[in-house]
């Protein structure tokens, strides 16, 4: 350690440029420029004893000053153990200080630290023969520089030693802060020693040094070993006060044991981690190794290999098979616990699964049979079932057609998912059903990309790895009901899907490969076309199935429904007898849908209250001594009379209706109202209805359409004391409103002709106001079929006269009084049926959609076409218009 040495009033100055000195230190310099070689061989070589020299550190300027710029060099960063100094080997680039360069600035520090050579050695370069020296230099103590000249070519500077004196240290030594201060820092740095040493099994010299050296100077010592800033190093010159030197000499050191303990926890990390990789791989190995030597390695347990082969199998096309190789010899070089293995298999086995060339075998298409096969499976439907044998016709002449998309559209329950399985069937294909009702995602008819944790393919694609062949009728079911919005919109994605020209080379994002759609037949179904996008609706063939009439839900009930919900119930014919009469009233007094589904489930109570009654009968014999005679039917002409008998063995077969005939009652249960009423309630509908509620002025019957077919809609009237508004109520949209509004001007307008007013002077609604509801208040209603309705209602409480109870109506109103068509008019005649109504007022313009409604339905209603608003008044009041004679309608 360098002793107190006593400094002169000048010395002779080296710059360090970007680089500081710090007393104790050691560095190694390699003098190479003219001014630092003139400033060794005048201050160092020619001298006998040791010279002294200042470094003074330089920040970088526009021109380099004298400077050194060091290399790493014994000791290194971390080596406290050459008596905890910092050995650097550096090279001087000084430059003349002549001509242009003397006007520029350099920026020297104000402080630096007195250092003597330790060593010195001169050489010369060949072939220049120029002279450079190595010096190695021991920091001493700071200084201050007072005043810098220059001597020839190198600085010289008047300094004043910054070191105290022994009696200020002492009396610096015996401060509370600083002796706080003193063994927190010898605390961090004999931590810092026990890691170093755990690391490098090094330093018991620095243990040495932290018992002899003073602390004040150990802090140099242990920074200048550490690789700082030059902002940190210059502030560590600075630091004259001990105190201040100490305390930022501690924050250094622990910063840098802190560094070292994260490098070693990192460090520690990453090589457990390969220890355990090696570990299992080793493992592996010697397991696959004992395997061949027990001849256990068989390849059918080797499940990439197994995978391949059902991948050679899967008969994919040429540019499919090229990328799934490369994806194979990509799985191959991984472990299976590599976080890809398992998301690159199941890509794999997806490829693998595909029906790539898999397809059913169409039988020979037989139309009679097909026909017949309809008409099992489907009561009444003769449009829809003739344009199904026109396709199948198409097909059978030429199998490769491509047909146009089936999209049945109709309420629930009337068969559209049964009609595309009974397709299936005539075509001998399989069927897939692929339900769209609430999807917003793009990615599920597209697939999400192989980049996403938990990414999957779409629905088609996957459906289509569930049916195993390419060439199903595959239902795309309630198309209306898709939705979008920030993932995207479901219906453009099957834009691509059902367009014969597109669909081709389907794109699905997670298979990222080209599929062939167009031997796929599509069929869709919906309940309302309105949702669906044009372009969307533009690809398909839309069929309409509106509904069923009575006597076709009775039809359906007796062939299909009834037989069903018996053998869904473990009974038969001869447990439970519904009659014609009783299933007809079931259908009027308790369901009013377009529709069977309500049916079926009343047909479903009935069974499940004779199933109760049938279990409950107690048709088991005592185990007695004495054997008495059984009164039971299940015995009758069995047994003879005065027989005896222990007990009845029922063998248990393959029929479940061998089971259910031992507990045969002597006779089966026929349902009668009375059973109806106490299974299924009072009745729901009633055919007096419509009587009841037109039965006061001001309320006139109308009919609407809804999604889940046609329904009657009542208009109610009403005037009290006001300033003649016009009050609405049932949840009305815009339309409706815009349609009440109408029919009150029509009406103010006609009332003298009316005869609902007595001059053209009088207000028809001064000193009242008007409100009209429409019931049920908590349906959403809207429209401009309402407007003959609103009409009628408003003359019939103004006229105080009652509308004919057996008349409904549709149609909407101009300003002007025209009466103009409406759509729906199919399924608002069946719903004018269900409820009973005898008489039905249509715009003329609709009588071309009568041809649509079935013979049945229109033999039983008396159509009434209208023109003009004057042609419906005419018709819903009894009588006729008692007032037309004396207006000029």
């Amino acid at each position: 350690m360098a002793e107190s040495v006593e400094l002169p009033g000048r010395l002779a100055i080296l710059p360090f440029r970007n680089k500081v000195l710090l007393p104790g230190a050691i560095i190694r310099i390699r003098c190479t420029s003219p001014s630092s070689v003139k400033l060794v061989e005048q201050e160092l070589w020619q001298r006998e004893e040791k010279g002294i020299i200042g470094i003074l550190p330089v920040r970088d300027a526009a021109v380099e000053a004298p400077s050194a710029g060091s290399t790493s060099s014994a000791g290194g960063g971390t080596n406290l153990g050459e008596r905890s100094s910092k050995i650097q080997e550096e090279t001087s680039d000084s430059h003349k200080l002549g001509g242009k360069n003397q006007q520029e600035v350099i920026h020297w520090h104000n402080r630096g630290v007195a250092a003597r050579a330790l060593h010195l050695s001169r050489g010369v370069e060949k072939p220049s023969g120029r002279v450079t020296y190595i010096v190695v230099l021991e920091g001493l103590c700071r200084f201050s520089v007072q005043e810098l000249s220059t001597r020839g070519t190198y600085y010289t500077a008047r300094i004043t030693p910054l070191e105290m004196a022994k009696s200020e240290m002492d009396q610096v030594e015996q401060d509370p802060d600083f002796v706080a201060l003193s063994r927190q820092f010898k605390a961090t740095a004999m931590e810092l020693i026990s890691v170093l040493e755990q690391k490098q099994k090094t330093g018991g010299r620095t243990k040495v040094l932290l018992e002899t050296v003073p602390v004040h100077k150990l802090a140099d010592i242990f920074v200048a070993s550490f690789e700082i800033n030059f902002e940190e190093q210059l502030c560590m010159l600075d630091s004259v006060d001990v105190k201040v030197r100490l305390s930022k000499a501690t924050e250094l050191v622990d910063r840098h044991l802190q560094s070292i303990r994260v490098a070693e926890k990192i460090t520690q990390k990453v090589e457990g981690q390969l220890s355990k990789s090696q570990k299992e791989f080793l493992l592996r190995q010697q397991m696959r190794a004992i395997k061949e030597e027990l001849g256990d390695n068989d390849d059918e347990e080797d499940d990439v290999a197994a995978l391949e082969r059902k991948m050679q199998d899967a008969g994919m096309p040429a540019n499919i098979w090229k990328h799934a190789q490369r994806e194979l010899r990509r799985l191959k070089k991984m472990q299976p616990q590599q976080p890809g293995y398992n998301s690159s298999r199941v890509y794999l086995e997806l490829l693998a699964d595909l029906p790539w060339q898999t397809a059913s075998e169409e039988r020979e298409l037989d139309l009679k049979a097909a026909k017949e096969r309809l008409d099992i499976d489907h009561y009444g439907l003769a449009k829809v079932k003739k344009r199904i044998i026109e396709y199948l016709a198409v097909r059978k002449l030429k199998p490769d057609a491509r047909g146009p998309v089936l999209c049945f559209v109709g309420p629930p329950g009337v068969g559209k998912t049964s009609l595309a399985s009974s397709i299936a069937a005539a075509l001998g294909r399989k069927f897939i059903r692929i339900s769209l009702g609430g999807v917003k995602d793009e990615a599920d008819i597209r697939g999400h990309r192989r980049t996403y944790i938990g990414s999957m393919p779409g629905r088609l694609i996957d459906g289509l790895k569930r049916v195993g062949v390419c060439n199903p009728v595959m239902l795309l079911d309630e198309i209306d009901k898709t939705g979008s919005d920030v993932r995207g919109d479901p219906a453009s994605a099957l834009l691509e899907v059902l367009d014969p020209e597109q669909n081709k080379t389907f794109n699905d994002h997670y298979l990222n490969l080209p599929f062939d759609l167009s031997k796929v037949i599509f069929v869709a179904t919906a309940n309302r076309v309105q949702p669906i996008p044009p372009a969307l609706l533009d690809r398909m063939e839309v069929i309409e199935l509106p509904g069923y009439t009575p006597e076709e839900k009775l039809r359906i009930a007796m062939r299909h429904l009834l037989p069903r919900v018996l053998d869904q119930h473990g009974l038969s014919f001869d447990f439970l007898q519904i009659p014609e009469a009783m299933v007809k009233l079931v259908i009027q007094r308790y369901t009013r849908e377009a529709g069977v589904r309500n049916l079926e489930r009343n047909l479903a109570a009935l069974a499940r209250a004779a199933a109760v009654r049938v279990a409950e009968r107690d048709h088991a014999v005592p185990l007695t001594k004495d054997v008495q005679r059984l009164d039971s039917p299940l015995l009758d002409g069995r047994l003879a009379d005065e027989a005896e008998v222990e007990m009845e063995v029922i063998p248990i077969g393959v029929d479940n209706h061998d089971i259910s005939n031992a507990f045969r009652v002597a006779s089966p249960f026929i349902v009668d109202e009375t059973m109806l009423e106490k299974v299924l309630g009072p009745p729901k509908y009633d055919d007096k209805e419509t009587a009841e509620r037109v039965a006061t002025p001001g309320v006139s019957v109308g009919l609407v359409w809804t999604a889940v077919g046609g329904e009657v809609q009542f208009v109610e009237a009403t005037a009290m004391g006001g300033k003649g508004e016009l009050h609405l109520t049932g949840q009305l949209g815009d339309v409706i409103k815009e349609s009440a509004q109408i029919a009150l001007t029509w009406v103010r307008a006609r009332a003298t002709e009316l005869k609902l007013t007595t001059s053209v002077e009088s207000n028809l609604l001064e000193g009242r106001d008007v409100h009209i509801h429409f019931p049920a208040g908590a349906v959403p209603k809207d429209g401009p079929s309402a407007g003959v309705t609103l009409v009628t209602s408003l003359v019939s409480l103004f006229s105080q006269r009652r509308v004919r109870a057996d008349t409904a109506m549709t149609g909407e109103m101009t300003l002007r009084g025209l009466v103009l068509p409406v759509g729906g008019v199919k399924d608002k005649v069946l719903a004018a049926h269900r409820y009973g109504i005898k008489r039905v007022i249509l715009p003329e313009r609709n009588f071309k959609d009568l041809a649509e409604v079935p013979a049945a339905v229109l033999s039983s209603l008396e159509i009434l076409l209208a023109k003009r608003m004057e042609d419906v008044l005419e018709q819903a009041f009894e009588g006729g218009c008692p007032w037309r004679q004396h207006s000029k309608l």
